[in-house]
């Protein structure tokens, strides 16, 4: 494993899940870090473990990033603190799951805000820069539920498929800037994103279920190689290479069926 140093590493979503193995696995590379959320004291502990263990920087904002103005505020306390920003892990989101219409619009609102919004407001104002000095590395954060439609997971499945398209889009314009974006799409993992989303596992989630750790591992390794896309786990590889044998409707149909409680 190549060590840098003196580079900055931002990664979103930080207070737990992903955004906590991100983090980890970069201060083990040498990054200095930037961790971001809205709740502090899981940063709080995760960065004072990773200084003492790694002998890396680490700076903690709790930040919304739910909100229209999250992004903008965060990229101002950036640079009024002089940090450059080497390599972004777009991590933060969340799912809602339920019927579409049985859901709070403004809970729906506000998931597509973070995950499409905010997404697209800090790679842009990243990649403008990274594009500038001629280098750096974006990981957008997607799901395998972004290559197909989802009932139960509409507006959530829907927003990946964007966070997908834009990120192998983005792989191919900025290679000649020096800039590698890749997408990163897991299936279920084992992070608190049932439980915010507010479904109970199904017997599908349970066999599937990876570790996050090693997910994030698969996610670096393919931005540092420069690769556009990663599905990781051979059985959601599996799953998504399937679904070129079936029409949409039945895709989205069975897809329905394992997602319902």
């Amino acid at each position: 494993m190549e060590k840098v140093s003196g580079k900055w590493a931002l990664v979103t979503g930080a207070s737990s899940g992903f955004g906590q193995d991100f983090a980890a696995l970069l201060a083990e590379r040498g990054y200095d870090l930037v961790l971001v959320a809205r709740r502090a004291a899981p940063m709080e502990t995760l960065a004072t473990q990773l200084r003492s263990q790694h002998r890396v920087q680490v700076k903690v904002i709790a930040q919304d990033l739910g909100s229209a103005e999250g992004a903008d505020a965060l990229m101002a306390t950036l640079a009024a603190q002089n940090i450059q920003i080497d390599t972004l892990i777009n991590n933060a989101g969340f799912g809602v799951f339920g019927e579409f219409t049985g859901q709070p619009y403004a809970k729906t609102e506000e998931m597509l805000q973070l995950n499409m919004m905010t997404l697209t407001r800090l790679t842009y104002g990243f990649a403008q820069q990274m594009k500038q000095r001629g280098e750096g590395q974006i990981l957008l954060v997607a799901s395998i539920g972004g290559y197909q439609a989802t009932p139960f997971y509409a507006a959530y499945s829907a927003s990946k498929a964007y966070v997908l398209l834009l990120g192998e889009a983005l792989n191919v314009e900025m290679a000649k800037y020096g800039v590698k974006v890749s997408v990163l799409s897991p299936g279920i993992t084992a992070t608190g994103f049932l439980d915010v989303s507010g479904q109970k596992a199904t017997l599908y989630q349970r066999l599937m279920m990876m570790q996050s750790r090693p997910v994030a591992e698969i996610g670096l390794k393919a931005l540092f190689a420069g690769k556009p896309s990663v599905i990781p786990g051979i059985m959601n590889k599996l799953t998504i290479f399937s679904n070129r044998f079936a029409p949409r409707w039945l895709q989205a149909k069975i897809a329905g069926a394992l997602m319902k409680n």
